[in-house]
């Protein structure tokens, strides 16, 4: 397998995994490989990336599909991509950025930081075991899962690194 950076005419930055750059440039040239934000498939490819090899007892799946695509954080854009950023785009991402980081300041001093026993504590005050307040920490993908399958309300969102 093979992961490649791809980023879209418009400068989303996603990321494809392919059995192969042969896959990749099969499925691009028909026109298979497409912008998981705006659906455009006029695609090119950014830095890759190392990937971690699969188990030795997975089956490799059929040569030709695309495997996985998930959004993400754009990429770095090549130098001829930047001229596509305009002003108004820049500022929208700033304040963006801005409200995020004021959301998660917010949530750091008004709510307890449990770390990786959000999904226990969650269930502790969904279930009426602990004080019922707001809470923030880590849970995997299962976790967030098993809690609203349970009916538990939580939120996931992206955490900024600090400010430097």
């Amino acid at each position: 397998m093979i992961s490649f950076n791809l980023i879209c005419d418009h400068g989303h930055g996603f990321e494809g995994w392919f059995n192969s750059s042969a896959d990749y440039d099969d499925q691009q040239a028909r026109g298979l490989v497409t912008c998981p934000y705006c659906d455009s498939a006029n695609i090119t490819k950014g830095l890759m990336t190392p990937n971690v090899a699969a188990k030795s007892n997975t089956k490799p799946e059929k040569s030709g599909q695309n495997l996985t695509t998930t959004a993400r954080s754009p990429a770095p854009m090549p130098q001829d991509m930047t001229a596509q950023i305009t002003p108004e785009m820049a500022k929208a991402a700033a304040e963006a950025m801005a409200a995020m980081r004021q959301w998660q300041k917010t949530i750091e001093k008004e709510c307890d930081n449990v770390g990786d026993a959000f999904a226990e504590e969650a269930r502790k005050i969904h279930y009426g075991e602990s004080d019922p307040r707001g809470i923030y920490g880590h849970t995997t993908d299962q976790e967030a899962e098993d809690l609203i399958e349970e009916g538990i309300a939580i939120a996931k969102m992206p955490w900024l690194p600090k400010e430097q």
